[in-house]
């Protein structure tokens, strides 16, 4: 039996996907193998040392120390593309509310519940103050292409946009979801110089903080209209204000509002609701549920993103997985303890990357507990699991 925390409410849909499986889950759960959570910020939790795994119900993994949580040996796992339906849908929204007043006249006009049968004419003469643009036959820039930029990049063609698409790190699979017709921008700054507006996609990492600040507000065009379904942290606010009060951007919509941007001019500010949906919520909790089960029982790694993602049928009887350092000879020597024990390898694996690696070997007899305990001793060695059901 596993026992899996959770730190949030978790859609039945994967809490029973793991109580089927013989599973103890919930809040009142002690030593852990494995936490579930979606937007529990555990960078003050203490981990017990049996914690292997930690998945989070959705894309983003700010709320979880993903340093510490990978010198324990720990793997952390998200779940992109489980709400790219949801946040694309809300994205579509956002430009629509961008370029028209929606929500001021849909407040406008409920201050005429008393006006009687005067409502029609003053409703007439009343329009024009929330006139807006159409975006069909405007440009669209899509900063990420991942999951969710696709699926926006796409779905602005239809609706009749020219889309220029921006990522530096476009995947093949990526590529292959793309209409034909999306423009490949070949930087960022072909992004700023297009488009009418600009939807960011991107996680928040140190390469993408503050990526929108004064220098890219200056090299975009005057009145440009932008949504942001990334993080708050992309943006740089006091820019960002700059920029609104100057009227280089005309609109802001963001789904992370903060005291300062609240404050300033123009901004449609949502309390952070582009996942919430209900299908959103099953799906992402069903995949990280699967994500933690099969690393759990099978050392299989999928979604990860402290370590390399490994997947390798069950052979043999045994299982030895070692998450480990990045450094030479690591392999020869976890090899070198199994042929003393005269035990033949059925499957092996190991993959890496940046200072971490994942080895798994399947052997055709279970080994004893020194062999494990001498891998557990290298100094280099992270966390070691020996599986053998």
């Amino acid at each position: 039996m596993y026992n899996i925390k959770t730190l949030n409410t978790i859609s039945e849909l994967g809490t029973d996907y793991l109580t089927e499986r013989n599973c103890n889950v919930g809040r009142a759960v002690e030593n852990p193998d494995a936490m579930l959570i979606r937007s529990a910020d555990i960078h003050d939790y203490e981990f017990n040392s049996e914690l292997l795994c930690i998945a989070r119900a959705g894309a983003g993994t700010n709320n979880i120390p993903i340093e510490k949580c990978s010198e324990q040996g720990i793997a952390v796992f998200n779940t992109p593309g489980a709400n790219a339906e949801a946040v694309k849908e809300l994205i579509i929204c956002e430009l629509i509310m961008a370029s028209r007043d929606v929500l001021g006249s849909i407040d406008w006009t409920r201050t005429l519940s008393e006006e009687g049968d005067k409502i029609p004419d003053i409703v007439e003469k009343g329009k024009s103050a929330f006139i807006g643009p159409e975006i069909h036959g405007k440009v669209l820039g899509v900063i990420g292409l991942g999951a969710v930029g696709a699926l926006v990049a796409n779905a602005a063609h239809d609706l009749g946009m020219t889309v220029y698409g921006y990522d530096p790190f476009l995947s093949v699979d990526a590529a292959w979801r793309l209409r034909s017709e999306i423009i490949h921008a070949k930087d960022v700054g072909e992004i700023f110089a297009n488009s009418d507006y600009i939807s960011i996609n991107v996680p928040h990492t140190e390469k993408t903080h503050h990526m929108l600040n004064e220098e890219a507000f200056n090299a975009m065009k005057v009145g440009v209209r932008i949504v942001n379904e990334s993080r708050a942290e992309v943006v740089d606010d006091d820019a960002m204000v700059q920029a609104l009060d100057t009227g280089k951007v005309s609109k802001y919509v963001t789904d992370f509002p903060n005291e300062k941007i609240l404050r300033a001019p123009n901004v449609i500010a949502l309390p952070h609701i582009g996942a919430c949906t209900p299908e959103s919520e099953e799906k992402c909790a069903v995949m990280a549920a699967k994500e933690i089960y099969d690393y759990l029982k099978n050392g299989n790694i999928k979604n990860s993103v402290n370590y390399p993602d490994a997947y390798l049928e069950r052979a043999g009887a045994c299982r030895i997985c070692v998450i480990h350092r990045n450094v030479p000879n690591m392999i020869n020597s976890f090899l070198d303890l199994v042929s003393e024990k005269n035990l033949n390898v059925e499957h092996m694996l190991n993959k890496a990357v940046g200072g971490y690696a994942y080895t798994i070997v399947d052997l055709d007899a279970t080994v004893n507990g020194d062999v494990i305990d001498r891998i557990k001793n290298n100094k280099d060695v992270l966390k070691v699991r020996l599986l053998t059901e």
